[in-house]
């Protein structure tokens, strides 16, 4: 009997030991359920990107958008978050945003990530008062166009404009697809020409201010003038005042390899392609896009990533206003990106663990207005 005691104590010890093992184990493999048990959120980090933007110089303003439903007080707001180089913040939780309207801290957010449809007008330069430099300008021009049309999504909308002494319509808006590809291969050689850039700009920005939408005019060119009505300092203007954002492909830092063979003797050897470089970037920024110069055909299709990732991603945050009016002055806006367990700025990781400072662009305060548009 004192041996069947014995052996049932000593199983119960040996029983008892190895749940205590096993729930060990188990807490060891589950670190996520302790933290959010202990309310410790997961951290935001990101993918690693390059240590400098694609595009040259500086970026324009970028541009967010904000609607206001009377009828249910929803305010709607689409804005970007990037890093210092202009890349776009992915990862970024709800809980990580805090919206202050009138410095009223705004409850219940919904926030999504929007890729949204675009519509871009494509501005090709096409002519110039130099064979041998139409021939260089006019290769690159067709490759980099079809690298373009490659990106587009089913219901994207697209029109390719060129210019020389006067812009021409290749493809429209309303055209299908396959026309937008036949017009690119049925050009041929660039024609000896005057080479109005300024005009076709001015001329293309007012074609896209009745296009509603995500919107933009992809320039391809040298950023050469040789016969403008329009002055640069007006086409600058214009830039900064239209609702389209304005990208430029640089073509000179291409072209240029072809064109060195004819040595310094060559007429076009005179141009000013620093100038013409420095216009280009200055009619970017002023829109609020980006000028890009890139240096061989290989760098392209990077450009192009980035260019639409900028134009299509959005953060969208909606909201029920907590302000019970339906019109009434400007409403101030505010968007801090917080760590819900301290109530402090949120600190975004790369994967190697490097902090990543992030950047909100918002404008500052949309006016409500009734169904009515009052």
């Amino acid at each position: 009997m004192n041996i069947l005691k014995r052996f049932r104590v000593s199983a119960l010890l040996v029983l008892f030991f190895i749940m205590i093992n096993s729930a060990g184990t188990l807490d060891a493999q589950k670190p996520s359920d302790a933290n959010q048990q202990s309310g410790q959120e997961a951290p935001v980090s990101v993918p690693n990107r390059a240590a400098s933007p694609l595009y040259k110089g500086e970026q324009g303003t970028q541009k967010s958008e904000i609607e206001f439903a009377p009828l249910s007080r929803t305010v709607t707001v689409k804005f970007q978050v990037e890093d210092p180089n202009g890349y776009f913040l992915p990862n970024i939780r709800p809980e990580n945003f805090a919206v202050y309207e009138d410095g009223v801290r705004q409850k219940n957010l919904t926030v999504d990530v929007e890729h949204a449809p675009v519509t871009v007008a494509l501005l090709l330069e096409f002519g110039g008062r130099y064979h041998e430099l139409n021939q260089a300008t006019g290769r690159e021009v067709k490759q980099v166009c079809r690298l373009f049309l490659d990106r587009l999504h089913s219901d994207d909308k697209v029109a390719i404009f060129t210019y020389n002494g006067k812009l021409e319509t290749l493809a429209d808006f309303n055209q299908p697809r396959d026309a937008d590809n036949s017009a690119l291969y049925q050009l041929g050689t660039p024609p000896e020409s005057e080479l109005n850039f300024y005009d076709a700009l001015i001329e293309t920005s007012n074609r896209m201010r009745s296009v509603s939408g995500r919107k933009a005019l992809i320039v391809v060119s040298s950023g050469l003038d040789t016969f403008s009505k329009a002055s640069y300092q007006q086409v600058l203007e214009a830039a900064r005042e239209s609702a389209t954002t304005i990208y430029t492909i640089g073509l000179i830092r291409l072209i240029q390899p072809d064109l060195s063979i004819y040595g310094t003797a060559a007429p076009f050897a005179r141009i000013d392609w620093n100038s013409a470089e420095n216009q280009l970037e200055a009619l970017a920024k002023g829109s609020g896009g980006r000028a890009y110069v890139p240096g061989a055909d290989g760098e392209i299709a990077a450009i192009y990533d980035d260019l639409m990732e900028n134009l299509r991603v959005r953060y969208v945050i909606t909201y029920l206003s907590s302000n019970t009016a339906t019109i009434g002055p400007p409403r101030n806006l505010r968007i801090e990106l917080i760590d819900p367990t301290t109530g402090g700025p949120l600190k975004i990781h790369d994967a190697s663990g490097k902090v990543i400072e992030a950047r909100v662009y918002l404008q500052a305060s949309y006016t409500p207005k009734s169904a009515r548009g009052d």
